[in-house]
């Protein structure tokens, strides 16, 4: 049986169509759900079976993949104020594909669900209780189906799973997790997907008295929740969102360019050597997104600052990385990979899980 992966972004409909080895058969890019390119790849695809979503947020409710239905669907709906930049898109998708495929049985799988299992020192804010059970407070944190497979890709490179690991997905959005024999344990996203590190336009974690201090002065709630999604990041930093031009700039002296690259790094390490507390020590790192899978110099650049903890790379190994493989130095304690995100592959996985269980 044939699985359709949808995977709706901002700016696009990614398409993919795995087989039962797991191996991409065919692929398509569209700018979205309306995108009549969606339909003509369709109308060229055999044998497909059931269509898996991903979905950024599930809530305390979905932390296992689900079959969609008209319910599930407007439950998914409702999670739009916890995470307004990604799950309408992917309510969208959903409702477009159905409308393409109405026979062919819909799969919802969450990049919550990784993390639904953190301790609760690690998922507890310390904010009022009546908070916490009025509206549901909790670090849910994402990405969660990257992790998760990168997690496990980490231990077949490795042939034996490291028992503490951290993977680092380093793209436009951008988290760090901790996982302790392939259970998250602590991640540095939250309650939405803002906190945490620095992202392409998204500030990541700030001080919430500086926050308040800006409402005070006449800063709205909406131009505040707008700056911080759409105008903060790498791309107030930086001029722009997108790190490989930053890095470029720096290069050619651009002193924004390398502050964006110095606080990046910064809080990307920090965010790193923090995880370590969670996991009790590391036995290996992973990189996987964008960021982490192609630039050879921001991974340096953590190795860099991280070598007290016993990271090192392999130069030669990281100049000529490419997906999957292992970058650290022969005779090191600490292995470090790169591992593509194939956020598919961990979709395809839980659907065939569901369905399986199901029939």
């Amino acid at each position: 049986m044939h699985i359709l992966v949808g995977n709706a972004g901002s700016s696009s409909l990614k398409l993919r169509v795995l087989d039962e080895e797991d191996e991409l058969v065919a692929t398509a890019d569209a700018a979205g759900p309306d995108d009549p390119r969606v339909r003509a790849f369709l109308d060229g695809c055999e044998s497909i079976g059931a269509v898996g979503h991903r979905v950024v947020h599930g809530g305390h409710r979905y932390i296992d993949p689900v079959q969609l239905d008209a319910d599930v669907v407007a439950d998914l709906d409702a999670l739009t104020p916890l995470a307004p930049v990604h799950q309408p898109l992917a309510v969208a998708a959903i409702r477009a594909m159905h409308a393409l495929l109405p026979t062919v049985p819909e799969v919802a799988c969450f990049d919550t669900a990784f993390h639904a299992g953190i301790p609760a020192a690690a998922s507890t804010y310390p904010v009022p209780l009546a908070w916490r059970d009025e509206f549901g407070l909790r670090r849910f944190g994402f990405h969660g189906l990257s992790h998760a497979y990168a997690a496990r890709r980490t231990g077949e490179i490795l042939g034996d799973p490291p028992r503490r690991l951290i993977t680092c997905h380093l793209g436009a959005g951008s988290s760090i997790c901790g996982v302790v024999d392939g259970h998250s344990v602590d991640t540095t996203m939250g309650f939405t997907p803002n906190e945490g590190v620095p992202m392409a336009t998204r500030s990541g974690s700030v001080d919430v008295g500086m926050l308040m201090w800006l409402l005070h002065q006449g800063i709205s709630v909406d131009d505040l929740d707008h700056a911080l999604q759409h105008e903060s990041g790498l791309l107030a930093l930086g001029r722009t969102g997108d790190m490989q031009t930053i890095e470029r700039a720096a290069a050619s002296g651009d002193s924004r360019a390398q502050l964006a690259i110095d606080v990046w790094l910064h809080r990307v390490t920090q965010a790193i050597a923090s995880m370590a507390v969670s996991t009790g020590g590391i036995d290996a790192i992973t990189f996987t997104g964008g960021i982490g899978e192609n630039s050879v110099g921001l991974r340096q650049g953590v190795a860099d600052r991280l070598g007290w903890m016993g990271v090192h790379l392999d130069p030669v190994a990281n100049e000529a990385a490419a997906p999957d493989r292992t970058l650290s130095c022969s005779g090191i304690d600490l292995h470090v990979l790169v591992v593509a995100s194939r956020e598919d592959i961990e979709i395809t996985r839980g659907v065939r899980q569901l369905l399986s269980d199901i029939r």
